[in-house]
């Protein structure tokens, strides 16, 4: 699911309910003998060179070739085989480990048709023809082109092109006139979330979507097609979900809470996230025929694409049908859960996540993550055979049903909320990956160890540490010509040596439940930039014989992804405390306090500056009085905001985060076990204090108020995002509202970091 959102990455260089009656997630597991030896004397250095000669490619590579043998959708036979297949791997390498259920709503598609009807009638093919050279391409029981969670409908009418069909697409149109009420948009896919498109669609009137790949973006304009190229062909498209997943992730039916057997459901009707009209992904050797029977006025410079034709916007002449019938029933699916039980603080779980699911065979979505997840968990499993065991248990997970909205994750950490917030310390999520840079984001007090792990990791394709290659992409991009002054500032960070910020974490895999909703510190690690993954993203051509080819030959960096995360999960079990360092904590959030500010203040220039222009003779003069929609908008006034309760929580985080980083590196190595059992104990929940009670704005399941996927950004983060995004929508109020909830989240963080350095000042 995270192709865009790692990318931009790799560019930087229901109310929360019923913990008390979630099931316990069980751990008492009987030691295998082995790991009731005395542990063999080895230093982390010792354990880790260990850890890296069991990582296989070739290995991986089988591992790879079988899992993507076959289509591996939710529900389909061979999405359950590969989690049987998983659970058969994992305990032959001594994790204790199972399959954990669920059953879900997942539409499955029964019929979908979509045509041009009248004169001159075409009927779009909603299949991909097999492809030379790709083994798995012609084989059955792929889905059709179908995106999950849109709502079914018979419809025909007038079609308009909405460009990528984000709110300045429709404000374009709105000032040339045009209207979709009551026509089916097509929209072409980029600048936002997919799922966005049909919702906007649906806001806005519209009674039917169709999304296409257009290959400005996504086919022969960036490159030569699959088979030639890495790149997408004529007649491929994208499936996905756009379940409004910014509302919550997860089953619809069971917002907050686990769903099993006997849990309490709403009806589709109550559900708040799948969306009310057709829409349909659609090639763009398809969408070349809905576009060239398009009317209307000529498209703007912006809306143009690179088809062979000339873009309009319509609407018609042309009239179009599109209908979707589904099956809306329950599906089971199924997470693999694997245990390997810490010798000294059981009770603390660093957990390992990737998903197995795909859209089609997912070779590289998700498949290239998981084979590397697993790689690390049949390393880990040898040096437990050996006598080392963890100090920490680390839980690594197996998930399902990710593609159409993170459900399989979610539904496990809702059903164990209550086991997580007392034993979570961290969870680490990688999804697809490719050749190329380190991609990284999550919870900034672990941002230190993320540096720390990729400088010990040896990128294949250079030879020097994938941390020093991301250095050298960071100054070099900070080169370009446009570059931005973040690029800028991480180049400087990076020429002096330092760490390399990670960015924060939206939406897009499952960290999401972790993060935002539990209250667990998140990860996530990627590698990518020179691959071609992309170019078959959610197609049936995202396959083995694709990926090896294209993407990661020989899976040297999937090979290096589980050498990276698998340092970070070790170091995290093996550390006598949590190996965090707040300052990177406070000093991101001081500069995320400090771009509220800068987009209060460039609002407020804009907005008496479109004052100036409307009250101008000039403006008199060069516009037609008969048409309004030429004026800018006069939105109102910007008013000055309180920031005063923020700005003392944010000095107050940057002194104690400041303290205990101080202390740490002056008493820290000289803990005893005692106080490294308390300060352990003491940090495990820090990241909890950063959840609100009443959740975010309009969508209470998101609860964390320094990190959240945007209501409209769908993967983009959105950073300190209630107060963020009431200014962005000009809601004054509830910023205002939102500024002293924020602080106290905030505040709430700095007194357990403060209680912590109390710990190692000996009291």
């Amino acid at each position: 699911m995270t192709a865009s959102r790692l990318l931009k990455s790799l560019a930087m260089g229901a109310a929360f309910c019923a913990l008390a009656a979630a099931p316990a997630l069980a751990l008492d597991v009987k030691m295998p003998a082995l790991m009731k030896k005395k542990a063999p004397v080895m230093d982390q250095a010792a354990v880790e060179k260990a850890f890296d000669a069991n990582i296989d490619a070739k290995e991986m590579t089988e591992w790879l070739r079988t899992m993507s043998s076959q289509p591996n959708h939710v529900s389909s036979p061979h999405d359950k085989a590969n989690a049987e297949f998983m659970l058969e791997k994992l305990k032959s390498w001594g994790w204790d480990a199972h399959i954990e259920s669920f059953d879900v709503l997942y539409p499955t598609p029964i019929s979908e048709s979509l045509e041009i009807v009248g004169p001159n009638p075409f009927k779009a093919t909603l299949t991909e023809a097999p492809v030379p050279g790709d083994s798995t391409s012609g084989l059955p029981g792929q889905l059709p082109a179908y995106v999950a969670f849109q709502g079914d409908g018979d419809v025909t009418a007038e079609l308009v092109y909405v460009n990528y069909g984000m709110p300045d697409d429709y404000k374009a149109l709105a000032r040339k006139g045009i209207d979709v009420k009551g026509k089916i948009v097509i929209a072409r896919y980029g600048a936002g979330w997919r799922g966005l498109k049909p919702l906007l669609a649906q806001e806005h009137g519209a009674v039917g979507c169709i999304i296409y790949s257009d290959p400005h973006e996504d086919g022969y304009y960036q490159g030569d097609v699959y088979p030639k190229g890495g790149d997408r062909p004529a007649q491929s498209f994208q499936r996905g979900s756009v379940v409004q997943m910014m509302i919550y992730p997860g089953d619809p039916l069971t917002p907050g809470v686990g769903a099993t057997k006997d849990a309490k459901r709403l009806t589709r009707e109550e559900a708040a996230t799948p969306l009310k009209i057709p829409t349909l992904p659609i090639s763009y050797g398809d969408a070349q025929h809905f576009l060239a029977a398009l009317g209307g006025p000529e498209a703007p410079a912006s809306f143009k694409g690179a088809l062979p034709l000339t873009y309009h916007t319509g609407p018609g002449p042309v009239q179009v049908h599109i209908a979707v019938k589904s099956d809306w029933s329950l599906k089971t699916i199924y997470d693999v859960v694997a245990v390997m039980k810490g010798s000294r603080y059981p009770d603390q779980w660093v957990m390992r996540g990737n998903h197995h699911d795909g859209w089609v065979f997912g070779a590289s979505d998700p498949l290239s993550g998981n084979v590397a997840m697993m790689a690390e968990a049949k390393s880990i499993g040898a040096l437990v055979k050996s006598g080392w065991r963890p100090e920490r248990t680390l839980v690594y997970l197996g998930w399902d049903a990710e593609e159409p909205g993170l459900i399989g994750s979610t539904e496990w950490a809702e059903t164990h909320a209550a086991d997580l917030q007392q034993k979570g310390l961290l969870y680490i999520n990688t999804d697809n990956i490719g050749r190329g840079y380190l991609g990284a984001e999550g919870s900034h007090s672990w941002q230190h160890l993320v540096n720390q792990a990729a400088a010990d990791v040896t990128d294949p394709e250079t030879g020097v540490s994938v941390l020093n290659r991301l250095r050298a992409k960071a100054q070099v991009d900070a080169g370009q010509p446009g570059a931005s002054e973040n690029t800028k500032a991480v180049a400087k960070a990076a020429a002096a040596g330092g760490d390399l910020p990670i960015g924060p974490l939206g939406s897009g895999s499952d960290y999401s439940a972790f993060l935002q909703h539990i209250g667990v510190g998140s990860i996530n690690i990627g590698f990518g930039g020179e691959d071609h993954s992309g170019g078959v993203y959610h197609s049936a051509y995202d396959s083995f014989d694709h990926y090896t080819r294209f993407d990661d030959p020989g899976l040297a960096y999937a090979a290096t992804l589980a050498k990276t995360a698998g340092r970070v999960a070790l170091r995290a079990a093996d550390a006598p405390v949590p190996p965090q360092r707040f300052s990177d904590f406070a000093e991101t959030v001081s500069t995320y306090d400090g771009e509220l500010k800068k987009l209060l203040s460039g609002m407020r220039e804009r907005s008496e500056s479109e004052a100036r222009l409307r009250a101008s003779d000039a403006y008199r003069l060069a516009t037609d009085p008969s048409d309004p929609v030429a004026a800018p908008a006069d939105e109102g006034k910007v008013p000055a905001l309180d920031f005063a309760a923020l700005d003392q929580s944010v000095d107050r985080l940057k002194a104690a985060a400041k303290a205990y980083d101080g202390a740490m590196e002056a008493r820290g190595p000289a803990l005893s076990a005692k106080d490294q059992a308390r300060l352990s104990a003491a940090l495990q929940p820090i990241e909890q204090s950063l959840l609100s009670d009443e959740g975010l704005p309009r969508r209470p399941w998101f609860r964390n108020m320094v990190y959240a996927p945007g209501v409209l950004t769908g993967y983009g983060a959105k950073t300190l995002p209630a107060v963020r995004e009431a200014i962005e929508g000009r809601r004054w109020d509830e910023a205002q509202r939102y500024i002293p909830l924020t602080a106290k989240a905030l505040d709430a963080y700095t007194a357990k970091l403060e209680a912590a350095t109390a710990i190692l000042n000996g009291h």
